[in-house]
């Protein structure tokens, strides 16, 4: 007996790891080396490729693909179509499987919506990407960051307040 809930749509390959009371919606794929935590929200039409690790008590709204190479957290929100990213140049011509770089997304952050996240960074805890932002380099915790290229615009605490002092 399956200890989380899938869409009879979803399609989850055998070797995937799902954590329990995790629900995944219409249209998602899980790959057989995908690994996601307990009480997650998988939401419409999400990939989670092989070697990509979802924490305990993420959200993943609609329209998502988590690339090999990333890692989120526990608690972290990742908006409707976020991209992520694994390899820095890409060709269709040439296999740069063994390029993936990793990305790590740290407890607690959350990602606005069409957010873009290049790969190889790191997303410190409790940060907030603004929606739209193209983030390029790494995010400390704590701060917010907009635009393209993102760039740091503000500080946060854990609740998501803005702090203004």
């Amino acid at each position: 007996m399956k200890k989380y809930f899938s869409h009879e749509s979803a399609i989850i390959d055998q070797g995937a790891e799902i954590g329990m009371e995790t629900r995944i919606w219409h249209f998602c794929h899980i790959m057989p080396g995908a690994k996601i935590g307990a009480h997650c929200n998988i939401g419409q039409n999400v990939f989670i490729d092989n070697n990509a690790v979802v924490g305990n008590n993420v959200k993943i709204q609609n329209n998502v693909s988590v690339y090999n190479s990333v890692v989120i957290e526990d608690d972290v929100f990742i908006g409707p179509s976020v991209v992520f990213t694994n390899v820095t140049n890409p060709r269709s011509f040439i296999e740069r499987k063994s390029e993936f770089k990793k990305t790590i997304v740290r407890k607690g952050a959350s990602i606005g919506a069409n957010a873009t996240l290049l790969c190889g960074i790191e997303i410190g805890n409790y940060a907030l990407i603004g929606a739209g932002a193209v983030v390029t380099k790494d995010v400390p915790a704590f701060s917010i960051v907009t635009g393209n290229p993102a760039r740091i615009t503000g500080k946060t605490n854990e609740s998501g307040d803005i702090l203004t002092s």
